[in-house]
């Protein structure tokens, strides 16, 4: 007799449906650090002429391929996923498309994406009148948008 076990089937249907090919053979961090976005992907055991890295339009197509060991005889455990993978980013208006930076260090793909120099925040001043009648103008100024308290 078998013995039906729901929680060993929900588990095996959820690890089937989690395992997107994108995400569990590039599995990546993204994030921001000062005027770039990071990305970090994982590419452990790639050879790194296999990975292209290509942007068109506004959409960022990583590349990659791991190879499967030749002529194995019996495998015991084969969890590592070979073949080509890729996955795609849209990126947003405010990145420099043209100064965008790619390193493979130790198995980790890192892609900087600069914010562009119009997408950085810069504080305007607000030209006003002073008692007098004279203009008085402030200027533009570029970088971060917060200014010292006045004492």
């Amino acid at each position: 007799m078998t013995r039906f076990d729901p929680f060993r089937d929900l588990d095996r249907l959820m690890s089937q449906s989690l395992r997107t090919p994108a995400a569990a053979a590039m599995p990546m961090d993204l994030f921001r650090r000062e005027e770039a976005f990071v990305a970090r992907v994982d590419l452990p055991g790639v050879d790194p002429s296999t990975i292209d890295v290509d942007v068109e339009d506004r959409t960022l197509t990583i590349r990659a391929e791991r190879r499967e060991e030749p002529e194995v005889e019996q495998w015991l455990s084969h969890e590592r996923p070979s073949g080509t993978f890729a996955r795609q980013l849209t990126l947003g208006h405010g990145v420099a498309l043209d100064r965008i930076e790619a390193d493979y260090t130790d198995g980790v793909l890192t892609l900087t994406i600069p914010v562009a120099e119009e997408a950085k925040p810069r504080k305007i001043q607000v030209a006003h009148r002073s008692l007098g009648g004279a203009d008085v103008r402030g200027e533009v100024t570029h970088g971060s948008a917060e200014q010292p308290a006045a004492s």
